[in-house]
């Protein structure tokens, strides 16, 4: 077993594992370790910046240990659940360190979740500890935290950033009366991270990750875009979501440079902070990228952004190099396989604009057919990954069959296309075709044209049940001004695109429902389109 005898183990060892180590993808070292080699290599060089408070590598190191002796003291110790619920702030780079540092798994939550995913997730994972906020963005997480500490069994502490509710402990009084802890005995090998994917489809899944899978996955995108020492890192990507916890805690000490973070997202507040702290490189989904190109100032430091988490309009790519110089790329991966695919920094700029990339490092890639089969290029099929990143499979050890294939593939449930130099183009989910009278249409291919529609801020094209062909195709927009039907219609047909890709009909939103890593919501659209008055 990987983990704890007691705790959680890898419940899809990888086939590969000799391999990958003897290749040197995975490294025989545990997540804390670049901070712990800067906090001695560089005590006082910036470390972290989390609105005004800023922190030196040997700050941060101090408090690191200090909390993992907090958690100890409430008995927590190799392959226990530790969750936490946290803003964009300091605490959850110090507790997810800290947790690691005691051989426990680290399972960081997305703020945006309420009681009822909460509940699933700490029962799920038998967490011990739950660290919250006590308000952020006006909700008060104390009390539901107070439901949680009956209802989940095994959760036996919650401790709060600021002022605690009734049965809680403050999180900064403990960690000030508690004791630096020393790293306990652990393999690289070992379950660090347990992560729930933010589904678009249905409930999260609990997914595994080792010491080894995250800090291989860093190192590759270090190598992709060139990083080094004088780049410094923006994240206003969640702490909590795969993108924000690689590149957000981990990449950043392993440059040993200093990340500044972005709890509330404002683009005009990003663009500042980038200009006022120098920052040259951030991943996030297509939402930061718009809010970063679209802002009334230039962000004229920032010189790299990885895009993924959601699908990029390749207008988005080139507006960004337009208008801002900047090398705006994307990137394809997931809570499992993180960053599959990518593109080198000094590819062709179409290359960034209109691939999601190819393989980054050792990781491979097929697309097969329905039967499993493999496609040559120019064929469109799903996706399927493997690499020395790809997760160790999910906590419930039932999920595993679907998603994984014998010899090791992750069923990614992606549609892609690769081209001759292997460079992929994914063209939607395998449930986001609209089947209309027997023709399979993309939903991506019609998204990507109407983004470029003047009115249109965003959009997600979903498909509606029709008695007669099966389904029909629904426009989902935030729009700049009033639009109606025949205006996507007639923008459409000047791009000559045939009538059967044309929406038939139009639901104007506010805002388009998300996961955190900005990814559209689509069933909880398909449900409000089934709902909406025609238009």
């Amino acid at each position: 077993m990987s983990a704890a005898a007691d705790g959680l183990a890898a419940t899809r060892p990888s086939p590969l594992a000799d391999a990958y180590r003897s290749t040197g993808d995975w490294l025989p070292e545990t997540l804390e370790e670049p901070l712990r080699r800067g906090a001695i290599a560089h005590p006082e060089r910036p470390a972290l910046v989390d609105r005004d408070r800023r922190f030196s590598y040997g700050e941060l190191w101090e408090r690191v240990e200090q909390t993992a002796g907090m958690l100890a003291a409430r008995g927590v110790g190799r392959g226990d659940v530790v969750s936490f619920q946290l803003p964009n702030w300091a605490e959850a780079v110090i507790v997810h360190d800290a947790v690691v540092l005691l051989g426990a798994v680290s399972n960081p939550i997305v703020p945006i979740y309420r009681g009822h995913e909460l509940a699933f997730i700490l029962r799920q994972a038998g967490s011990r500890v739950l660290v919250v906020p006590d308000t952020f963005r006006r909700f008060d997480y104390r009390a539901m935290a107070a439901g949680l500490l009956e209802d989940c069994e095994a959760l036996e502490h919650v401790l709060v950033v600021g002022e605690p509710g009734p049965g809680m402990e403050s999180f900064a009084i403990a960690v000030e009366a508690a004791e630096p802890a020393a790293a306990a005995e652990r393999d690289p090998g070992d379950v660090a991270l347990l992560l729930y994917t933010s589904g678009t489809e249905a409930n999260p899944k609990g997914v595994l990750h080792s010491h080894e899978t995250l800090a291989c996955e860093s190192r590759s995108i270090i190598d992709l875009y060139r990083l080094g020492g004088k780049d410094t890192v923006f994240m206003p990507s969640p702490l909590t979501h795969i993108t924000g916890l690689l590149y957000g805690i981990l990449l950043p000490f392993m440059l040993g440079t200093k990340v500044v973070l972005q709890d509330v997202w404002d683009p005009d507040i990003a663009v500042e902070l980038i200009e006022r702290e120098g920052l040259s490189f951030t991943v996030g989904a297509t939402p930061f990228l718009h809010g970063i190109v679209n802002a009334e100032r230039r962000a004229d430091a920032l010189r790299i952004f990885g895009c993924g988490g959601a699908d990029v309009p390749p207008a988005l790519i080139e507006a960004a190099g337009r208008r801002l110089g900047l090398r705006a790329s994307r990137l394809y991966g997931s809570t499992e396989c993180p960053t599959v695919t990518g593109t080198p920094i000094d590819a062709p700029v179409d290359r960034h604009a209109t691939t999601d990339g190819a393989p980054i490092g050792a990781d491979e890639v097929r697309i097969v057919d329905d039967r499993g089969t493999e496609l040559p290029a120019g064929e469109r099929g799903e996706l399927q990954a493997r690499g020395p990143e790809l997760c160790l499979g999910y906590l419930d050890p039932a999920l595993n069959e679907k998603a994984f294939t014998a010899d090791g593939w992750f069923r990614s449930g992606d549609l892609a296309v690769a081209d001759e130099q292997g460079y992929l183009r994914i063209s939607g989910r395998t449930k986001d075709v609209i089947l209309r009278g027997g023709e399979n249409l993309s939903a991506k291919e019609i998204e990507d044209l109407l983004f470029e529609h003047p009115g249109v801020e965003e959009v997600a094209v979903v498909g509606y049940p029709d008695d007669v062909l099966g389904e029909r195709s629904c426009a989902v927009v935030v729009a700049t001004r009033p639009l109606e039907l025949a205006d996507l219609v007639d923008y459409l047909r000047s791009h000559s695109i045939a009538n059967q890709k044309l929406p038939e009909r139009l639901v104007q939103v506010e805002t388009l429902p998300k996961t955190a890593s900005g990814k559209v919501q689509k069933y909880r659209l398909r449900d409000l389109v089934r709902d909406a008055e025609p238009a």
